[in-house]
């Protein structure tokens, strides 16, 4: 009953101190941690995952429109070498109709995979300054991705 008491005793004595914080995703003491430290370094992960989230977005609009011009212009120039009166002829313009299509959708691919790489990047480091724990980050998600493969 003693032992009760003082363990009861001494862990609201450092609730009311507010010397430690619970880690809410792992349920682990950060030890000289204070709640508003806590909040103050949730609220930087998230500002650095908003950031990195309007990146991808970005990135991925232009990644799509560059896919759909692509697409576009195949269907144009591919409409207009069957419009050719030739074999010879329609063979060379569908030829150059696929390595234009092939070389658009590998420039937007190499961009898209450029600036998901850059957003990841910058937002590892914006995590790293908030100087809060890995629980609270999302670092092992980043394998879902859309690769533009």
């Amino acid at each position: 009953m003693k032992k009760q008491i003082i363990i009861t005793a001494i862990t609201m004595g450092l609730l009311a101190a507010g010397t430690f914080a619970m880690a809410e995703t792992t349920g682990t003491v950060a030890p000289n941690t204070t709640t508003a430290d806590m909040t103050t370094k949730i609220q930087c992960v998230g500002a650095a995952v908003d950031a990195r989230e309007s990146a991808l977005d970005s990135a991925m609009t232009s990644f799509t429109a560059s896919d759909n011009s692509a697409y576009s212009a195949r269907a144009t120039a591919l409409h207009q070498a069957y419009a050719l009166t030739t074999a010879v002829s329609v063979r060379a313009a569908v030829k150059v109709a696929w390595t234009a299509f092939n070389s658009s959708m590998k420039t937007a691919r190499k961009a898209w995979q450029s600036a998901r790489m850059s957003a990841w990047s910058t937002f590892r480091t914006a995590t790293k300054a908030c100087k809060a724990p890995g629980s609270l980050g999302d670092n092992g998600n980043s394998s879902s991705e859309v690769s533009g493969n």
